[in-house]
């Protein structure tokens, strides 16, 4: 009895506080969210954790608290989102692409149609990378030579896959398709086990720095008409440019294309959630671009429509009008 007439008392007191602060309602209760990221020693992580920290930095005026957590990455963190143990996450541009339209890793459970675009991140190019001994210039010279295709599973080598497709190649066009992991193509690479490799990452990545130090590992262009050809089609893709400088031995600007970084939440969470949340990032932008190198080249004029192929949430669009960057 002592125990409910202490829990009637705080909640009194509770009611009495929202009461006499400013906000209404609801508004006055501190309200947790989370953001799905990826593995703890990635961007998405990384990315994840900026958004947050500028979130938090005024939780005083929004009463919005934010939280990482680290995931299996893009494919669990739009399931996790539907199934409204996540509230907002980070997805691949092809990912979120597929969710929405229901194929590919999702044909089984079919189309999420409450699947919302909030903007999108960095870019994750496709980077070719040969053995300096190679004398690689472009993506075609690797014919007949020894490639790392990616494992099955991997989004790198579904990628890959398309690439081939639109340059009308096969697999058996390599002297040897390697299926390496990640992880494992590097020291193949500066070992003389492969000529190339291409895998699909946000730069600066440990993975490309690792062969472009230890032996002098080149990145190589992507481009050409089987490249236009995919950027054309596919919405999820875009053309980027690997900074000249991020590795050594690799002064000059790389062109390619790829997937990009993006942060989708669902037409269930609340709009002023998403407008908090957005706002917080587009209010202190230069922070925002500083909090991880892959970050620094951002601008909101691409990040509110390159690779989204969700419709945007509605908090989300209040803000984007409000700053004159939509219609």
């Amino acid at each position: 009895m002592q125990h409910k007439k202490l829990l009637r008392n705080t909640l009194a007191t509770v009611a009495l506080a929202s009461l006499a602060m400013p906000w209404s309602g609801a508004m006055a209760q501190q309200k947790f969210v989370t953001i799905g990221t990826g593995g703890v020693t990635g961007v998405y992580y990384a990315a994840g954790g900026a958004i947050c920290r500028l979130v938090n930095k005024d939780r005083a005026k929004h009463n919005i608290r934010c939280s990482v957590e680290s995931t299996g990455g893009s494919v669990f963190n739009v399931n996790t989102i539907k199934a409204g143990e996540l509230d907002m996450g980070v997805a691949q541009s092809d990912v979120q692409y597929n969710a929405i339209k229901g194929v590919g890793q999702f044909k089984d459970s079919g189309a999420y149609a409450d699947l919302r675009a909030v903007f999108s991140l960095h870019p994750e190019p496709m980077t070719v990378v040969a053995r300096k001994e190679a004398n690689i210039k472009k993506f075609e010279d690797f014919k007949g030579k020894r490639f790392n295709v990616g494992n099955p599973g991997s989004g790198t080598r579904s990628s890959m896959e398309e690439l081939l497709d639109a340059m009308g190649w096969k697999l058996s066009d390599f002297g040897l398709a390697a299926e390496l992991k990640a992880d494992e193509h590097g020291p193949a690479l500066c070992d003389g086990k492969i000529d190339g490799f291409l895998y699909a990452v946000g730069h600066p990545s440990a993975n490309i720095q690792d062969p472009t130090t230890s032996c002098g590992a080149q990145l190589v262009p992507l481009t050409g008409p089987a490249v236009d050809k995919l950027v054309a089609e596919k919405p999820y893709y875009a053309k980027v440019s690997i900074p000249g400088g991020l590795y050594p031995g690799n002064p000059n600007d790389t062109p390619t294309y790829g997937v990009l970084a993006t942060f989708v939440t669902s037409a269930k969470v609340p709009a002023d959630t998403i407008y908090a949340v957005v706002k917080a990032v587009f209010d202190n932008f230069e922070d925002f671009k500083k909090l991880h190198p892959a970050l620094a080249n951002l601008n909101p004029e691409n990040m509110i429509k390159d690779g989204l192929s969700a419709p945007l949430h509605e908090g989300a669009v209040r803000y984007y009008k409000e700053r004159g960057w939509i219609k």
